[in-house]
């Protein structure tokens, strides 16, 4: 029976061996923006999924390989934005405003030639989800909210201080002492950052031993934190009138369900998912039901025609 299990744990990564997977870059005015894709074009809807942060890398969703998974029938796009990750080529004083993340993925939409998408915007990625698609309603064919930033920062419902009294001061012990480098007082907050996100200690011990460099740029951070302050895309989410998920962590205290439970009963006919083994991190701590529970909601919608080949510079990965 072990060894019958032990199998089955494993058929899911050998399956993905076979996913095609392509890394590009998109050249813009601003900045040559590197994704990377999984699958391939064809009959299902492509999925672009937006990674949170500011100011990290995608590489914090690659920690397993629920993606590849997710591509077995479709196209799966991810991208770094403009100044994280593989995508630093940026422009001097280019701007890190909400317009320029909806010109940068909507660049990326349009050099894979896909006319109807779907978005799941993750954490602060969902904040770029829907300013994109209050923005380009045309292209949307389903919305994924996963544990998503509330449309504006002031209504986030945010808990970890509450909640982490001891790691909080820990992390404040740990910046004084770094004081006079603040890059790698940065990095130390980080790490101590993602010790907060998880439901399952296990869980969060097994991600932060793999989880390598997160690609993460204090300066890109704080230059959106800045540039979105004042943003607030609330009143857009009433006119959204296409298929809206929203998945959160029934533990997640960085974004806690409130906000979650908000938007889905701000957005006309969304549907709201709660996962109740996860915490910030759903598609880390419970993959299995994260991917029954998106495969189901986009298996109804196919593309028409199928999608055309990608037409920027990519090469295999």
């Amino acid at each position: 029976m072990r060894k019958f299990l032990l199998a089955l744990t494993i058929l899911p990564t050998l399956l993905c061996a076979e996913v095609p997977h392509r890394l590009g870059s998109v050249h813009t005015p601003d900045v040559d923006l590197s994704y990377e894709t999984f699958g391939s074009p064809g009959a299902e809807i492509p999925l672009i999924a937006v990674n949170g942060g500011p100011g990290l890398s995608h590489a914090y969703m690659m920690q397993n390989d629920l993606w590849q998974r997710a591509a077995a029938h479709r196209l799966v796009v991810l991208y770094d934005q403009r100044g994280t990750g593989a995508s630093k080529q940026v422009q001097p004083h280019a701007p890190q405003s909400m317009d320029a993340q909806i010109a940068d993925l909507d660049a990326i939409r349009n050099a894979l030639s896909l006319d109807r998408i779907a978005v799941l915007g993750d954490s602060y990625g969902g904040m770029i989800a829907m300013a994109y698609a209050a923005a380009h309603p045309e292209h949307i064919s389903r919305l994924i909210l996963s544990d998503s930033a509330a449309p504006s920062w002031k209504a986030m419902v945010h808990l970890l201080p509450q909640v982490f009294p001891d790691r909080e001061e820990q992390g404040d012990a740990e910046a004084k002492k770094l004081a006079a480098d603040p890059e790698g007082a940065a990095q130390a907050g980080l790490v101590n950052h993602m010790r907060m996100l998880f439901y399952s200690a296990d869980m969060r011990d097994a991600y932060l031993s793999h989880m390598g460099d997160l690609g993460f740029v204090p300066a890109v951070g704080r230059a959106v934190e800045q540039a979105t302050e004042n943003l607030d895309l609330t009143p857009k989410l009433a006119g959204f009138h296409f298929p809206t998920l929203v998945m959160t962590g029934r533990y997640d205290m960085n974004v806690a369900p409130l906000t979650a439970w908000r938007m889905a009963h701000t957005i006309p006919g969304a549907k709201i998912v709660f996962f109740e083994k996860s915490g910030h991190l759903p598609a880390y701590e419970e993959p299995e039901k994260y991917l029954n529970v998106l495969e189901t909601f986009l298996a109804t919608d196919k593309t028409t025609p199928a999608a055309k080949a990608p037409k920027a510079t990519a090469h295999s990965g």
